[in-house]
């Protein structure tokens, strides 16, 4: 079993940045952050190949966000910068005991609680 915690959520103005990190218990795989805004449904944002070689990025966060990891503190990290009002939302971290880069919230087995980021104009 496999437990994540999410933490670093916050209220900041556009254009500012935040680090997002989430500390698993466990063995984990592939590891992936979504993020769901109000009435819409949740979706992917980035994830990251169990040694850190491989990440993949939607397109809306591509050149802004950087997702990394640090295996020896069992640590992903979600680096957001120049952030918009349009990446309000409840920021999720995932993980999979698939190898491969899955960009789909069915495809992960292992969910946080979540954590609210706010960005205002």
């Amino acid at each position: 079993q496999v437990q994540l915690v999410e933490s670093g959520g916050g209220l900041v103005q556009a254009g500012s940045s935040l680090r997002l990190s989430c500390a698993a218990s466990g063995r984990t795989y592939v590891m992936g952050w979504f993020r769901q805004a109000p009435g819409k449904e949740r979706e992917f944002v980035a994830a990251i190949s169990r040694g850190g070689a491989s990440t993949s990025y939607a397109n809306s966060v591509k050149g802004r966000f950087t997702i990394s990891r640090d295996n020896a503190k069992d640590t992903v990290y979600l680096q957001m910068n120049s952030l918009k009002p349009e990446d309000t939302a409840v920021y999720y971290c995932a993980a999979t005991t698939d190898i491969f880069l899955r960009t789909l919230p069915t495809n992960y087995d292992y969910w946080g609680q979540g954590t609210q980021v706010t960005v205002s104009s």
